[in-house]
């Protein structure tokens, strides 16, 4: 990536995503040195605003030695340095650049499960103290070979694809947030008033409760690329049918085909063109992971194509997604899980929601 783009990357990053303060500790996390580049100027943007930078670096493959070797103590235990980062830090930049998409695909799942139950304390402490407005945070990619590979794309067009879905190609690519924000603001205020959100297309007719939970608007916060409309359902209040006909991602293994039952805000069937074992490994991983967190709408025009990163795929214009396990606090969510399984739905083929009987969106598009 070009250093003009990287500095313009970054500024987005800390100045407008995280908002980095001066005597703000700032926790800047990779899984790999492949994103040294953007991570640079992260760290010196960082400084720049008067922010004290702490730099992680995930060494490549030790998650698949982890979860090869560890006992059930080591895949239980969650390290009290990493747990103080949780509940300490200011802001934390998240920078995903794997080398390999695909080095969980034959990790044992029992132990994958297991591992995801004890880290949830982290996720439950960084989401609570955000929905208090306590710390901030914000998840990005590095292009690399591996996620190009994973999207059937050249390293050159899936750097450029990164670059147009983030608007990292305008001059100000915060002003385009700040005006995809003023129109999805409209439609969560919108939805907001709204006690019943039902969806029809393939294979689907499922409807969400949603009185007295809160639409948020997604501009760049907390995911760049950004572009949807979310909340968190009332947890005994979804029941239906979904069909998934994108292929799901989920930590290097992928499902296709899935249809899933919900009746009283709980997932009672499912059934898979492919990976449905490891479909019900995840959902079986602890009593809160069969449970429905999140329904959103994504609104990205500049994301057109699934390419099986869900940073990308959830914001697809012309989709839903519906997320099985943990909820969001700052929406009102209360379900509590390890697992938050975002799976996307095409929703221009015919597909409709209706907001109180009311259509409010039709192939792709709010008609509101």
């Amino acid at each position: 990536m070009q250093n003009d783009v990287l500095k313009k990357y970054a500024q987005v990053l800390v100045d407008y995503s995280t908002n980095v303060q001066k005597g703000d500790l700032v926790v800047i996390r990779s899984d790999s040195v492949e994103s040294q580049p953007l991570l640079k100027e992260i760290y010196k943007r960082v400084i720049e605003r008067g922010g004290n930078p702490l730099v992680r670096i995930a060494l490549e493959g030790a998650g698949e030695i982890f979860l090869k070797n560890a006992s059930d103590e080591q895949l239980d235990f969650v390290d009290p340095i990493t747990m103080m980062e949780y509940e300490k830090a200011d802001k934390f930049i998240s920078i995903g650049a794997p080398l390999n998409t695909k080095n969980m695909k034959r990790a044992n799942l029992e132990k994958l499960a297991r591992r995801g139950k004890a880290t949830k304390k982290l996720s439950e402490t960084l989401l609570g103290r955000s929905a208090r407005g306590e710390a901030s945070w914000v998840i990005a990619d590095y292009p690399t070979h591996a996620l190009a590979q994973e999207a059937k794309m050249s390293l050159a067009e899936y750097t450029e694809f990164l670059y147009n879905s983030c608007y990292l190609n305008l001059d100000d690519p915060v002003a385009k947030l700040r005006e995809l924000d003023d129109k999805q603001t409209k439609w969560a205020n919108y939805l907001n008033n709204v006690k019943k959100v039902r969806i029809v297309g393939e294979k689907t007719d499922i409807t969400f409760g949603v009185e007295g939970r809160k639409w948020i608007s997604c501009s760049g916060l907390n995911n760049y690329p950004d572009g949807e409309v979310f909340t968190s359902p009332v947890e005994d209040d979804v029941n239906g049918e979904i069909y998934f006909d994108f292929p799901q991602n989920y930590r290097g293994n992928e499902a296709r085909g899935v249809h899933l039952t919900i009746k009283d805000g709980k997932v009672i069937g499912v059934k898979c063109e492919s990976g449905e074992d490891f479909v019900n490994s995840m959902f079986d991983m602890d009593e809160g992971s069969r449970g429905i967190g999140e329904i959103a709408i994504g609104t990205n025009d500049e994301i057109q194509e699934v390419t099986g990163n869900i940073l990308f795929d959830e914001k697809i214009g012309g989709s839903i997604h519906m997320a099985v396990g943990a909820s969001y606090p700052e929406t009102g969510g209360k379900n509590v899980s390890g697992l938050h399984w975002d799976m996307i739905k095409n929703m221009k083929n015919g597909g409709k929601i209706y907001a109180d009987d009311v259509l409010i969106y039709e192939n792709g598009k709010f008609l509101i």
